[in-house]
């Protein structure tokens, strides 16, 4: 019988307890059906103490932080003590603990001696969950009785019988029930693998040392997170961005507006300022904002901080109800994706001013999720879901990463193999645009076009982008990154189409897609000319932008820097601009400043 004061047995326990979370996001990996988690993804695995907070969540989605506690707080108010060995319980509405309604979470009870001792959670995107558009994800939806299936807290399976009501409801509500059911299916073995790993520690350790192991893995990760949080500086920080429109009312700008306020050992992010809940789906949940506001700052504090309730503690997240960022019935937010992701640029220009040397630019304002959805022509259903993952941007000592997922998702894209053989599309470019990525002394990502041409008869496609009027913002001189495009068939009509889109489209159509780039860090006059030799070589940049954004000369012949022609041509710029020293501010001041749709 292990100790509870023994610091060994604790690291011990804590990496076992972490280890479990991490095999539950392995066993969906290896057993789920539908593309948008074996290859997108797209889901996040946890395990929870008896009163559902929050004790290790697996190396997924950040973008799950605050989801996984609020919906289990949910569930243990309504349930309480109507919960016994062999339940399970599954849930999705928004309004309810969910945050839009293709992620269900699925939560087991696990019981040791008869008695409550944690939870295994789950929660997964979904291929489809019906609604007026397939794949559930449509930005155009203006109420949430468009989106699809909603699913109050239930009890998926009750003392190990399973639910038939509920499993025929969602059979009847959705177009592909072979995946959803086989993605339910791989949640219900993650939890089922947790449940079996966790009551062997439990008998190795026993079932109230575990109880105070578990409480001090979150008091533990509190403690190192007020540490941390003591060491930044005190004060007020506030950020505005705008997102272009909301797939609804075009042309129209959503402002995100946040105000951190940091005193001693803790901090506090308010969205009051934010924009009014809109008709479009890209309204979020509180617990979703909250999710990006945790991921922001937890990314500038020390690496080796559990991920758990004893964060949240240190960090506390408000919005007014009513708002984009805390909406209400009959809100629409099937792709508040977009939201969250733009929330945590938001946070990351806020933090700049804090913390600058530990913040990057601008992304290229999250991934951009697509979908194509209609049928063979035996009637049989066939949905594609992809969220193309993009380019961080510049970093106070680095370049930003090139066709990376964003921070908030930690997702990969789906590959052209695996698009080709389940779906009838054909990828016929996957590649870096160049001269897109904002120019700093460390630049943005670059970012990638994909171009999907459809081999069915006719089917629906659904887009959901932004960073097109209001570009990745640059920090500290450095550069905006580009737009981002959608284009119907570049190669004959070359017909520009709104960054979000809900249309038909026919056999032989391509879709384009090009990612927008990001912001770069810094003067991009102070980048080193081998890199911008470098980028020329490699594509990223072209000759033209290394003379006009760089003042780097190449020499195509030698692929070498002339140096004479280097000095002069930055001293030209310098001149033409104005600048006695480097801006020491961000965006809103910076003559790199977007200003399209202001």
């Amino acid at each position: 019988m292990a100790n509870a004061d023994d610091p060994i047995a604790f690291e011990l326990f804590r990496n076992a307890i972490f280890s479990i979370a991490d095999e539950m996001a392995l066993t969906i990996f290896r057993t789920t059906y539908s593309g948008v988690l074996k290859d997108n993804m797209d889901y996040s695995t946890a395990f929870c103490d008896a009163d559902g907070k929050l004790v290790a969540q697996g190396l997924t989605l950040p973008g799950h932080l605050g989801a996984i506690p609020t919906a289990l707080e949910v569930v243990v108010n309504q349930y309480g003590d109507d919960m016994n060995v062999g339940d399970i319980f599954a849930l999705n509405d928004p309004f309810d603990g969910g945050m839009h309604l293709p992620d269900i979470f699925v939560f087991k009870p696990l019981y040791f001696g008869g008695e409550r001792v944690a939870f295994a959670a789950t929660i997964c995107h979904h291929t489809d969950v019906g609604g007026r558009v397939a794949g559930s994800n449509a930005s155009d939806s203006t109420e949430i009785y468009q989106e699809g299936l909603r699913i109050p807290p239930l009890k998926l399976y009750e003392a190990g019988e399973p639910n038939e009501t509920l499993f025929a409801l969602i059979e009847k509500n959705v177009r592909v029930p072979v995946k959803v059911f086989g993605d339910l299916r791989a949640q219900l073995a993650a939890c089922h693998i947790a449940e079996r790993q966790f009551l062997e520690l439990v008998a190795q350790y026993g079932r109230e040392v575990v109880e105070d192991y578990m409480q001090e893995v979150i008091d533990y990760a509190e403690r190192l997170t007020r540490a941390a949080i003591s060491d930044l500086p005190d004060g007020e920080f506030s950020f505005e961005d705008w997102i272009d429109d909301d797939g609804v009312d075009f042309g129209k700008p959503i402002r995100l507006f946040v105000k951190l306020t940091k005193k001693g050992d803790s901090m506090t992010a308010d969205w009051t300022g934010s924009a009014p809940q809109v008709k479009g789906a890209i309204n979020n949940t509180l617990s979703f904002t909250k999710a990006a506001t945790y991921c922001a700052i937890r990314s500038v504090l020390p690496p080796g901080i559990p991920n758990n309730e004893g964060v949240f503690r240190a960090i506390e997240v408000t919005a007014p109800p009513g708002t984009i960022a805390n909406m209400v019935l009959p809100g629409a937010c099937a792709a508040r994706g977009l939201t969250g992701f733009r929330m945590v640029d938001c946070c990351f220009g806020a933090l700049a001013m804090m913390v600058p040397d530990k913040v990057y630019a601008a992304s290229d304002g999250g991934n951009t999720g697509i979908s194509i959805g209609g049928y063979h022509a035996d009637r049989t259903p066939f949905i594609y879901v992809d969220f193309t993952c993009g380019t961080w941007g510049g970093r106070p000592f680095a370049d930003g990463l090139d066709g990376n997922s964003n921070m908030f998702a930690n997702m990969a894209s789906t590959s052209v193999e695996v698009t080709e053989a389940e779906h009838p599309i054909e990828i016929l470019s996957y590649e870096f645009v160049p001269d897109k990525a904002g120019a700093g002394k460390f630049r943005g990502g670059t970012p990638y076009r994909r171009d999907y041409r459809f081999l069915e008869e006719e089917a629906v496609l659904q887009v959901r982008s932004d960073r097109r009027d209001f570009r990745p913002y640059g920090l500290y001189g450095g550069q905006p990154g580009k737009p981002s495009w959608n284009f119907l068939n570049p190669d004959t009509e070359n017909r520009l189409m709104t960054a979000k889109l809900t249309m038909n489209i026919k056999r032989g159509d391509v879709f384009r897609h090009e990612v927008a780039g990001a912001g770069g860090w810094g003067d991009p006059l102070e980048r080193a000319p081998d890199a911008v030799v470098r980028d020329v070589r490699n594509e990223m940049i072209s000759l033209a932008a290394a003379a006009d954004d760089y003042g780097v000369i190449v020499d195509p012949a030698t692929w070498a820097c002339d140096e004479a022609a280097t000095e002069k041509r930055r001293t030209e710029i310098r001149q033409a601009r104005g600048w006695t020293e480097t801006p020491k501010v961000l965006w809103e001041d910076s003559p790199a400043r977007p200003r399209a749709a202001e």
